[in-house]
């Protein structure tokens, strides 16, 4: 390699369970592509084994000092996260979340993507050409982490307050961010996503920042749809969507439905952006760590494949990254699936067709 190559530093956190065979495959597909893409970079990687089992060695998800460690790298690569025995609020608070607020990863980004070979429950997937993103406003609203418990010492008395936080910076940044990623799209549409019929505050404060900022973008088309009927939409007239902006709770259970109706939280990607890199970004697959299957190699590489590939169009890569997306559908067009799409292949296996189909020049260039 040419010592003028570019290279960028990535912190993996493989995290639980299944974390660590899906980072590795990650790695190794992202490794293979900057070898064959002809462009001059490499990624070095440096493991940091924070997780649940650093909590039961040190009582902490990662340590005091771990965004101080964190904030040197170009970029973060996460697996997974949570282990039976470690309450899931501490777990994530502790890891994932810890590093989300503590960079200011406002904008979480999860396309829905319908891979070719990939059956979807959906009956629409099979004439239209569905393709949408969910942007999740992911630094305050619903998991703004503020409220409490108390009153403990009453018998089947105790008290819990959990309050979401809605501010006007933080609705306008993710609606801007919703519309400029619109104006890139084919379908230049967004539509926003509240309760703010029963939420009469926060939501309606949203709903007002968005009729303000959509007024500077009369290129985009809008609509403001309630969470229970974009619910449905998903469903019954996918086709319809282009971007997809909601508040963190609400955009975290849509994404999650798009991506069963894709046919799997197995193959959902989702990038964690810090728009203003004052922070490094964090790039990681939706599933979790699915503690029933991990350590059997069978878990399904091609979130975090795709994770890997959002984290190659942020570091300034963007062919190389519309390569990893082409292996994967090539790769899932020749059936190549693990079981919970349907077929029999191992993360190995898996791993092994991504980095065959990278090699392909229709694919690689």
């Amino acid at each position: 390699m040419p010592s003028t190559a570019r290279t960028y530093r990535i912190a993996t956190i493989p995290g639980d369970g299944v974390g660590r065979e899906v980072v590795d495959a990650g790695r190794a597909v992202l490794d293979a592509a900057a070898r064959v893409s002809g462009e001059d970079f490499a990624l070095e990687w440096t493991e940091l084994p924070w997780g649940s089992d650093h909590y039961g060695r040190t009582g902490r998800m990662m340590p005091a000092d771990g965004l101080q460690t964190l904030e040197g790298f170009d970029a973060i690569y996460f697996g997974a996260v949570g282990w039976p025995g470690v309450p899931d609020h501490v777990s994530l608070w502790g890891l994932r979340l810890a590093i989300c607020q503590g960079f200011d990863q406002w904008a979480n980004v999860r396309p829905v993507v319908f891979h070719p070979g990939v059956t979807s429950p959906l009956r629409k997937a099979d004439s239209a050409d569905l393709d949408w993103v969910v942007v999740r406003e992911n630094s305050e609203g619903e998991y703004a982490g503020l409220g409490g418990r108390n009153f403990s010492a009453r018998e089947g008395g105790e008290v819990a307050v959990q309050s979401s936080l809605f501010t006007e910076t933080g609705c306008e940044r993710i609606m801007r961010f919703s519309f400029e990623l619109a104006r890139t799209r084919d379908r230049k549409k967004v539509a926003s996503v509240t309760k703010s019929n029963a939420q009469q505050y926060g939501m309606v404060l949203w709903d007002d920042v968005f009729r303000r900022v959509a007024a500077d973008y009369p290129d985009v088309e809008t609509e403001s749809v309630l969470v229970d009927a974009m619910a449905a939409r998903f469903v019954l007239a996918p086709e319809s969507l282009s971007v997809v902006v909601a508040s963190n709770l609400n955009a975290d259970i849509l994404s999650d439905l798009g991506s069963a109706l894709a046919g799997s939280l197995g193959i959902a990607a989702s990038a964690n952006l810090n728009p203003e890199r004052r922070y490094p970004s964090m790039f990681e697959p939706v599933h979790g760590s699915a503690p029933d299957i991990a350590g059997r190699g069978v878990a399904n590489p091609i979130g975090a494949v795709a994770s890997g590939a959002m984290m190659l169009d942020h570091l300034g890569h963007p062919e190389v990254a519309d390569a990893v997306r082409a292996a994967i559908d090539a790769t899932t067009a020749a059936g190549v699936l693990t079981a919970d799409l349907g077929g029999s292949a191992t993360t190995e296996d898996v791993t092994s067709a991504l980095v065959a189909a990278l090699r392909e020049p229709a694919v690689a260039r």
